[in-house]
């Protein structure tokens, strides 16, 4: 296993304990059959919606149940967002991966709390800042003790409603951190581009993961849905869950 790229993969958000069944499900047959370790992704809390009548997922009590019942069920390890200090020490014991939001990635008391945890942060580029930028960062979570930390490439702003994907920030961030992960399914959104809500060319995704391998990721991240036309949050740019193995099996 140790040969293989981090995956992670997952729901946007928490809708129902039956979806996320459907998606732990797959992963773990996908597990086996290629012998990868994918960490299974969802959120308990969109706090960064478009609009404040966006569903923004069960709030952390009841999210984070759900993520204990993933991961006791199908023995997956977990991987969820936080927001606000608070809440690094109540998720770190569910999660094994603390993730900061990119409009967070600067937030230092935020950084400071995930890296007390002893957890692996997984910090977010801003879509604001350039790879070299994120140095400091991680030299925050490093200072204050805590050395497991991953940075995510999630494309820059690009005009209005758009992303664009500079893949040097891939090479620029392994200098400061072993683990460079490419969020493969962000970096298609196209921001507020469908009336109070993210649209997004979810067609680009399989090549965002084998271009960002051409440039030395060793980590992929994918939204995945089995219904992304009905999803919550971030179906447009959310893969199919069906089509999520022939996508791990490419970069293989």
């Amino acid at each position: 296993m140790s040969n293989h790229p981090v995956i992670i993969a997952g729901p946007c958000v928490i809708e129902s304990a039956e979806v996320l069944c459907q998606v732990a499900e797959e992963l773990v047959r996908i597990n086996s059959k290629y012998g990868t370790d994918i960490i299974f992704k969802a959120s308990f809390d969109k706090a960064n919606r478009t609009s404040i009548h966006s569903y923004r997922g069960p709030g952390m009590e009841r999210g984070l149940q759900m993520l204990a019942d993933i991961k006791n069920k199908y023995h997956l390890r977990i991987l969820t967002d936080i927001h606000e200090s608070y809440q690094a020490k109540p998720v770190s014991e569910v999660a094994d991966v603390l993730q900061i939001p990119a409009f967070l990635c600067r937030q230092t008391d935020l950084l400071v709390a995930a890296a007390k945890t002893g957890r692996t942060v997984n910090i977010k580029k801003a879509q604001f800042l350039s790879g070299d930028d994120m140095q400091y960062p991680v030299q925050k979570v490093r200072e204050s003790g805590n050395d497991q930390v991953w940075l995510t490439e999630r494309g820059n702003i690009y005009g209005y409603n758009n992303l664009a994907v500079d893949f040097r920030n891939i090479v620029d961030m392994k200098k400061y951190a072993s683990t460079v992960i490419m969020d493969c399914t962000h970096s298609v959104q196209r921001p507020g581009a469908a009336g109070g809500k993210t649209g997004g060319n979810r067609e680009f995704i399989p090549s965002m993961a084998l271009a960002a391998k051409a440039f030395g990721a060793n980590g992929y991240f994918f939204e995945v849905h089995p219904d992304p036309e009905s999803a919550l949050s971030d179906g447009p740019n959310m893969l199919y869950l069906n089509d999520l193995e022939a996508v791990v099996a490419s970069i293989l």
